[in-house]
């Protein structure tokens, strides 16, 4: 585990914390957006993400959301780095906009909205509203930072913590959504010497 700057604390929440307000993000312990969405979905995602493995950027999904975030909102579109932790799509009313291609991974992409919502409250301390945006879709959804979300957010930290320190990638789980997956290649066809 990685400790803290002062040894303070062993949790994770507490380490992320110390390392973000002291402009540690960097060197230490640190979640962005994308892994805590991974974490929702596939934790070899997660995993492959945390040892810089990169996606197939060429990736046929992967294009479909960069353009819907690119094209949705273009008026209003800001895109807004935090400590190069957090990325927020947009500011809509004082709102944290958070722009899906499609709802259909809708917990994985609300976790990542409230991880957002959390950060801010914590580290930067703003408390914001969020809202959930599918453009295809037509479909906005308001999503509030509650005592219970707050909790939901800080044991999902815990577990990221847990995968990106193992020493190998959790086991291939196959799920409906892994031959639209980035990384598929690295799951499930076996490379020849």
């Amino acid at each position: 585990m990685t400790p803290s700057k002062t040894g303070s604390s062993d949790d994770p929440v507490d380490v992320l914390l110390e390392n973000a307000r002291d402009g540690a993000s960097s060197d230490g312990f640190r979640v962005t957006g994308v892994m805590m969405q991974y974490y929702f979905v596939c934790e070899r995602e997660l995993w492959f993400l945390s040892r810089d493995v990169q996606i197939d950027r060429s990736n046929a999904n992967i294009v479909r959301g960069t353009q819907v975030d690119e094209k949705s909102f273009e008026r209003k579109k800001r895109s807004y780095s935090v400590d190069g932790t957090i990325s927020i799509d947009m500011l809509d009313d004082g709102k944290v906009v958070e722009v899906k291609p499609s709802s259909k991974l809708k917990k994985a992409s609300e976790m990542q909205l409230l991880y957002y919502l959390w950060y801010l409250k914590h580290v930067v301390g703003e408390e914001r509203e969020g809202v959930l945006a599918h453009p295809t879709e037509k479909d906005r959804e308001d999503v509030e930072l509650t005592k219970e979300a707050e909790a939901e957010v800080e044991e999902a930290i815990r577990g990221i913590y847990d995968v990106v320190n193992m020493e190998e990638p959790p086991p291939a789980e196959e799920k409906p959504f892994c031959d639209s997956c980035a990384y598929h290649d690295f799951c499930w066809i076996s490379m020849e010497r």
